[in-house]
């Protein structure tokens, strides 16, 4: 009587064999997986009150989130996979993060109100990278596109959305109360709406530094994120003032 199954042969004829992937097609898959860490455990830091954590986090996770695609194309390592990684990794880190942080801050003093404003952020969020999905695969795009985003982007939507976080950190007196939340709920369906608008966003996508002009625009960038470490809160509040 013969065995009931066939023995087993490493990498016999026919059958399936793993496939090999080089480091660097993982590197940028990696970093998307951190990034969204990043952002849920800003989450967490919000639900345990520790709101100056979670907000580093939260901008921990967009940068990864904004590295990952530029490291795949620049070690050739582009994927299927790695896109849909990254469009999960967006929906997260620019959409839920944010909107829980501040809802666990300050717009739940405000009632069913401020959970709408949460979920109408995060619903704007998702909906504003799906049109960036589906407008990067068209080619029959009008010519002002190339230069400009169309509404506010999904990470400056992320950064903008966190103001009254950062204003809070600068130890002004102000207070998380239940008219600021009021303030704040009308501030993020603000937000929501400039992620779906139509409006024409500046994107320097094209911008060029004349090469006499380049070690003071390395310097200006080399001071903005020296202010950056040791002033965060003063440098993104008005950051988001001049974005405004």
């Amino acid at each position: 009587m013969g065995a009931p199954f066939k023995k087993f042969e490493a990498h016999a004829s026919g059958g399936p064999r793993i496939r090999e992937i080089p480091m660097r097609m993982v590197l940028p898959n990696l970093v998307t997986v951190l990034a969204i860490c990043a952002g849920l455990s800003g989450i967490r830091f919000a639900f345990e009150d520790r709101f100056e954590p979670a907000v580093v986090m939260v901008l921990l996770a967009a940068f990864l989130d904004g590295i990952d695609g530029r490291l795949a194309r620049m070690l050739k390592a582009t994927s299927k996979f790695g896109a849909q990684m990254d469009s999960l990794a967006d929906i997260v880190n620019f959409g839920v993060a944010p909107a829980l942080v501040l809802y666990a801050f300050l717009l739940d003093r405000a009632g069913s109100p401020g959970w709408i404003a949460a979920l109408l952020f995060t619903i704007a969020c998702g909906m504003r990278l799906a049109r960036f999905n589906v407008l990067a695969d068209d080619t029959d795009q009008p010519a002002w596109q190339t230069e400009y985003f169309v509404g506010v982007p999904a990470p400056a939507g992320a950064v903008l959305v966190m103001l009254p976080l950062y204003l809070y950190f600068l130890r002004l007196g102000l207070e998380p109360t239940r008219p600021a939340a009021f303030v704040a709920t009308g501030f993020t369906v603000l937000v929501a709406f400039l992620l779906v608008s139509r409006l024409p966003v500046y994107s320097g996508k094209s911008v060029k530094v004349p090469g006499d002009r380049v070690l003071p625009v390395i310097l200006g960038v080399v001071l903005y994120i020296l202010l950056l470490m040791t002033y965060p809160w003063y440098t993104l509040t008005a950051s988001v003032a001049g974005y405004l």
